[in-house]
């Protein structure tokens, strides 16, 4: 086992530490400090950190940034050298990708940094010269490699598996020769990218084996000194890290480290982290680290192209703040040093990728992007990449995560990486406001909650009275979404998001509830089931299988109103082949009618709409068809079936059209600072639309809850006599209710054992019928995840989790949408 990488040179008690050899012993934890610093934000020391544990960042659009204007500064805001900054904030490690050959026939970069060799050892030399360790981390691709794409070098196209890895290794000691001649201070290589599933184009754990002892051989020619890593991600699918340990193991492969991507949106709870590192480091005798992770400061788009992380795709484990993005890092440190000395280190990805230019200047923005690769992705990489960044090619879809301000000024959650080590306080501030967003159907009434849940940096949680505008809810009317300012009894301004959908017919529309007995579905190779692909809520439409298949899903509408309709579903997929057709459709007196999905990859949404023309029988036959090639594989979700005259000017939740992300990428507006919200009830009824055809409503007093907590229910619209309020997915009942004048309040009490994720709140007849729901997400248990800051000092928080299963470590990786990869 080689040593543990040294931290930065600028504290001279470590400088002894890179010497250590194989045999040395475990570092010793830091000595104690006298307490917390003072500071801008609260962060809770990690006790018994070891003195050489890897406070890392990831920084490789580095060059690109700088060659496109972009100024790093220190926090006072003086233009300083970004690797000046960092060494100064307390990282100690910098992380750098490295591609093949990442430039077109021409030439021509593909972006995202642009990163081949030579500029790799440039920043390596840069990191260096200001006592920074280097970790290079091969892709072994011309271009982004992550579970969703292992492209295979152009210059190794054809090769066998036998002849890549020679190919492979011969690659690897050439690039690591140039950085240890060039007096790089690299102290670890990854062999791959988040390699769950294939590396350089061979998958399956024989030849991806090869290939990885083909790297490592590389790396203890050149550097035998330095560690080498194997990555992956997906530590939230249960068996996945255990799987791969073993069959590591059973190969032969030589490595040190066993490192995980985190991001906490998408990656589970911080003590299964702790739990799945552990047990690789205890059974096969590693050191694991966190190779990845970070968390958004604002929802706010920096450059004008869609960030990854926005108002309708954040989670709520943290405040989206710098404050959010200091306690999120820290849990994530304190997480991987539970494992005890096996856990080494965490890396932060691309805290520097800030704005080139402002969204009002996005055409020099895209120019400057083209001409030095500063964006995900060029327009070159196209030759490459046809399905992704041919399509999809941009800016930086993470400036919102950076921990750096939009002009470059270093802001204090960089300064994590220190206070991890002693402690931070800070004055009281709000750190954030719970964002209410209220789902009504046109012509119900709108019922904006009493009080909203105010988070300070101490950790502390108030529920403060708030006065919403009166004026802003008088002015709701039709279908839409509407932000409502209002103000809290303390003074902190808030915002209601108010959506105003129509009427959709399809009962059971997104699969949330288990009973699917409304639907019919015939043929093979699909299930409604729980899936993290699901465009909106937990379950989908979820269809794949190895031979040429087809189903059919259909649902008979009844009831409806004579006039003219329309179908809408949303869909993504890929591994289709020529003449695969997935098909939207309708079926009534007047006629059939289709409209075909695209499938174009991983959570590029595809909505099809399809013209339904309804005659006086008042039946619509609403399918999904399907005839797919083997290996196809997708979800569908959202069907719905709307009045044409009730067609929502901007739906808010619709899951959006091919190549972008689920929802406006915006931000909702806030209050206007300049109006003081008048008084009002908090009620009011939109106007209704010409034709309008109104159904049952619910709203709830929090769309945030925790297990166990209390919540109120209100319903409206009714017509039966008593109903049943309960939570599914999987469908508990909580309590009855006597309805009177079509109206119903209660309050229930969510289970104890409720698990984190999306669920929804039923109302329902007593014989068993949906009548309205409303979708809220439950945290995981515990204050951790509502306030963001933990002034305990606990290690783990039980994180969000928004989906399972193998395919949901992709939730970022379709960059040309405002995603990336590693």
């Amino acid at each position: 086992m080689h040593a543990l990488p040294r931290a930065t040179g600028r504290l001279a008690a470590l400088a002894a530490v890179a010497a250590l050899l194989t045999t040395a012993p475990p570092a010793a934890a830091a000595p104690p400090d006298d307490g917390p610093v003072d500071a801008g934000v609260v962060v809770a020391k990690v006790d018994g950190l070891a003195e050489d544990f890897i406070t890392g960042v990831d920084v490789s659009s580095v060059l690109s940034q700088e060659a496109s204007g972009v100024v790093y500064r220190d926090a006072d805001g003086v233009p300083t050298d970004l690797f000046e900054v960092l060494a100064d904030s307390g990282v100690n490690y910098v992380r750098v990708r490295v591609w093949n050959d990442p430039y077109d026939a021409q030439g021509r970069g593909y972006g995202g940094g642009t990163v081949d060799v030579a500029r790799a050892v440039e920043i390596g030399e840069r990191a260096t010269a200001h006592g920074l360790r280097v970790l290079v981390d091969f892709h072994y691709s011309d271009f982004w490699a992550d579970p969703a794409k292992q492209h295979v070098p152009k210059a190794w196209e054809g090769l066998s598996v036998d002849d890549k890895a020679v190919a492979l290794h011969d690659w690897t000691a050439a690039a690591l020769t140039e950085f240890r001649d060039a007096g790089v201070d690299v102290g670890m290589v990854q062999v791959g990218n988040e390699t769950n599933n294939a590396v350089a184009g061979v998958s399956g754990w024989d030849g991806m084996a090869q290939l990885f002892s083909a790297g490592s051989s590389a790396v203890r020619a050149v550097l035998p000194d330095a560690l080498v890593a194997v990555h992956l991600t997906n530590p939230e699918t249960a068996g996945r890290y255990a799987t791969a340990a073993a069959a590591l193991d059973a190969r032969g492969v030589d490595y040190d480290v066993f490192a995980s991507s985190y991001y906490p949106y998408w990656h589970g709870s911080l003590s299964n982290l702790t739990s799945v590192l552990k047990q690789a480091a205890d059974d096969y005798d590693k050191q694991v680290m966190v190779a990845e992770t970070s968390w958004a400061r604002t929802l706010d788009d920096g450059d004008g192209h869609p960030n990854v992380i926005t108002a309708d795709t954040t989670t709520h484990q943290y405040p989206i703040s710098v404050q959010g993005q200091a306690t999120a890092v820290r849990d994530v440190v304190a997480a991987v040093a539970a494992v005890g000395d096996a856990g080494i280190g965490v890396f932060y990805w691309e805290p520097a990728w800030t704005p080139v230019g402002p969204p009002s200047a996005l055409d020099a923005n895209k120019a400057l992007w083209e001409a030095h690769g500063s964006g995900w992705a060029s327009s070159y990489a196209g030759e490459y990449d046809p399905d992704d960044a041919g399509q999809y090619y941009g800016g930086s879809a993470w400036d919102n995560q950076a921990l750096f301000a939009d002009d470059g000024t270093a802001l204090e959650s960089l300064r994590v990486f220190s206070y991890v080590r002693t402690g931070a306080t800070a004055p009281r501030a709000v750190s954030s406001v719970e964002q209410v967003r209220v789902t009504v159907t046109d012509g119900a009434p709108v019922v904006l909650p009493p009080t909203v849940q105010v988070t300070y940096n101490d950790g502390t949680v108030e529920a403060q009275a708030v006065t919403w505008d009166a004026t802003a809810l008088a002015a709701i009317g039709g279908a839409g979404t509407y932000p409502v300012p209002g103000v809290t009894a303390a003074g902190v301004a808030a915002t209601a998001t108010v959506v105003v959908e129509a009427v959709n017919h399809v009962q059971n529309p997104g699969f949330e509830d288990a009973d699917t007995s409304m639907w019919t579905l015939t043929g093979s190779g699909a299930q409604i089931t729980a899936t993290g692909d699901a465009a909106a809520g937990a379950r989908a439409l979820s269809f794949w299988d190895a031979a040429a298949f087809g189903f059919t899903l259909t649902q008979q509408v009844t009831g409806l109103e004579p006039g003219a309709y329309t179908l809408t579903a949303t869909g993504q997929g890929g591994g289709t082949s020529a003449g695969d057709q997935l098909l939207l459709g309708a079926a009534t007196a007047a006629g059939s009618t289709s409209a075909p999905f695209a499938l174009t990859g991983w959570k590029a949404w595809s909505t099809p709409s399809v013209p339904v023309a309804v005659g006086a029988d008042g039946v619509a036959a609403v399918s999904v068809t399907a005839t797919l090639s083997g290996e196809a594989w997708g979800t569908v979700d959202e069907v719905r079936l709307v009045r044409d005259a009730q067609q929502p000017a901007d739906p808010g939740t619709d899951p959006g059209t091919p190549g972008t992300d689920p929802g406006d990428p915006g931000t909702d507006p806030g209050p206007d600072p300049g109006t003081t919200p008048s008084p009002g009830t908090g009620t009011t009824t939109p106007g209704t639309t010409p034709g309008a055809i109104t159904g049952p409503t619910a709203t709830v007093s929090d769309r945030t809850l925790r297990p166990g907590d209390p919540v109120t229910v209100t319903a409206s619209g009714l017509t039966v006599g008593e109903v049943e309020i309960g939570v599914a997915s999987t469908y508990r009942a909580l309590a009855r209710a006597a309805v009177t004048d079509g109206s119903v309040t209660a309050t229930v009490t969510l289970p104890t054992d409720l698990t984190p994720g999306v669920h929804h709140v039923q109302v329902r007849s007593l014989d068993g019928a949906v009548l309205a729901q409303v979708r809220i997400v439950v945290l995981g248990d515990g204050s951790l995840a509502a306030t963001g800051a933990d002034p305990a000092g606990a290690a783990l928080l039980s994180a969000l989790l928004l989906a399972a299963g193998a395919t949901l470590v992709l939730a970022r990786r379709h960059r040309g949408r405002g995603t990336r990869a590693a």
